[in-house]
């Protein structure tokens, strides 16, 4: 059979690492130091390093289904997320954390579909985005809403580690909500002060967490659900 990956790992050695050695060796001798950590989904449409034309050692990346953040208490066990939240702030001291959604996420459209018995970690994960969920039959702009409504309810969660909100309150880390409409190709960043989704080319940043030009004792910053979502009585 054609051996297409191998094709793939060949052509990185031959084609594009000539053209960054000289900056990956550097990186090894001086070890990484990237600015920002990117919190995205897994799904193969959405592309990080050019989303932001990021190069080698720029980003810290941790992807999974959804986006989504684990609660700091351990609620759910041992998870990679949370251990890289963790090793980003306090190792690797990014100023930045980015949480990505997208559109047309499987994820979102998951909590609206029953789940097959067998994907029980599946079930138990999406249980982190539940909350975002609209009380309505699935369309494609309830499912915009709540991928969008995901989003911000993970830069709550990431409050929730205590090293996060120390320094986002000290002003020395930014949290930053995305939402990568694929189709466009345009995020929409996350507003704080309106509570709503900016395209990045009508934006004025490229997005704002809590805290942001805020008074530290704000409350939540989740965007509740208005009446106008729930079905007639």
């Amino acid at each position: 059979m054609d051996d297409e990956l191998l094709k793939r790992i060949r052509r990185f050695r031959t084609d594009y690492f000539p053209q960054y050695q000289g900056q990956f060796k550097e990186l090894v001798e001086q070890g990484q130091h990237p600015t920002i950590l990117f919190v995205g989904c897994s799904d193969s449409r959405l592309l990080p390093y050019m989303l932001t034309g990021a190069g080698p050692g720029e980003l810290f990346i941790v992807r999974n289904v959804g986006a989504l953040v684990p609660p700091y208490n351990g609620l759910h066990g041992l998870h990679g997320t949370a251990a890289a939240i963790e090793y980003a702030v306090l190792n690797l001291h990014v100023s930045h954390i980015v949480v990505c959604g997208h559109s047309h996420c499987g994820a979102m459209k998951a909590l609206y579909e029953e789940i097959s018995p067998e994907a029980q970690n599946l079930n138990a994960w999406l249980d982190l985005a539940r909350e975002a969920a609209l009380p309505v039959q699935v369309t494609q702009e309830a499912l915009r809403r709540t991928e969008q409504r995901s989003v911000v309810l993970q830069l709550e969660r990431l409050m929730e580690y205590p090293m996060v909100r120390q320094r986002v309150e000290k002003r020395q880390i930014a949290l930053h909500g995305w939402h990568y409409v694929i189709e466009e190709g345009e995020i929409h960043v996350f507003d704080v002060k309106s509570g709503k989704f900016v395209p990045a080319s009508d934006a004025e940043h490229s997005g704002t967490g809590p805290y942001h030009d805020m008074d530290v004792d704000s409350s939540s910053i989740f965007n509740e659900v208005d009446s106008s979502w729930y079905p007639p009585c």
